[in-house]
């Protein structure tokens, strides 16, 4: 997983891993996004932490983290805050990152 950058913000698609550096269910949600990225062999996931971001959170209306930030087509699409487990997580990549199931 890689730091959200300011050219990655300007992108109108990515996954956004939001997390505070203590949080215990930040650090659950990480592991399951690591495991993910691990079997693809890619990074998938940005990061931002939000404590550092507080203009970030209020602008996209961030309620609690961790959060799985979804922009599409420049706009927020989703925002899941209940990671439950890895096959949730695939489910809404599978919506939203399709090209990662694609078979050559």
């Amino acid at each position: 997983m890689q730091e959200i950058t300011d050219e990655i913000y300007e992108q109108d698609r990515y996954l956004l891993f939001i997390y505070t550096p203590f949080c215990g269910t930040c650090s659950l949600a990480r592991s399951m996004l690591d495991k993910i990225e691990a079997v693809h062999q890619q990074d998938i996931f940005y990061e931002m932490n939000a404590s550092l971001n507080p203009e970030f959170m209020q602008e996209y209306k961030v309620e609690s983290v961790p959060c799985l930030l979804i922009k599409e087509d420049g706009r927020v699409k989703d925002k899941i805050y209940a990671f439950k487990s890895i096959a949730n997580i695939y489910s809404y990549l599978m919506e939203y990152k399709p090209e990662l199931f694609a078979t050559s």
